[in-house]
């Protein structure tokens, strides 16, 4: 059992050698460089929509990939600027990263547009990171920031 193994090995090994399949043989087949979207005029993005942004924000987040999450949460408010679900993993993003201001003003901004009843447990705990943020800024009710 072991020398038909060893064979078929050695047989696969010998392809390879007479096809030329070096490291360097097939490295040369690859493209030194991928072509760029500025090359290639056909070339266009077309965004998935902000529901599938804001899933792939969740992921990059759940994972700590802060800035991966911060870019999809802002390509769904680039496409659908009142998309209150970005706006609160803008918080939540922003919140990680301690800037605290622009977190407070993304929660505000989804309370703001919260479309119905059934996120009230998200909203809950965003109003506590709110209160929270506020009294750490001192912005109170008050500030600035509170609208």
């Amino acid at each position: 059992m072991v020398w038909s193994m060893q064979r078929r090995f050695l047989k696969v090994a010998l392809v390879i050698l007479a096809a030329g399949g070096t490291s360097v043989g097939l490295r040369a087949q690859v493209p030194e460089r991928m072509p760029s979207p500025s090359a290639d005029p056909d070339w266009s993005y077309t965004s998935p929509g902000p529901a599938k942004c804001v899933e792939a924000g969740n992921v990059y987040l759940h994972k700590g990939a802060l800035q991966g999450a911060l870019s999809r949460f802002q390509e769904a408010l680039k496409d659908a600027p009142d998309y209150a679900p970005a706006y609160l993993g803008l918080g939540r993003v922003y919140e990680r990263m301690k800037q605290d201001r622009k977190a407070l003003d993304a929660y505000q901004r989804y309370l703001e547009m919260l479309p119905s009843a059934k996120q009230a447990a998200e909203a809950k705990e965003v109003r506590r990171a709110v209160a929270r943020l506020q009294n750490e800024l001192g912005a109170g009710k008050t500030g600035p920031a509170a609208k």
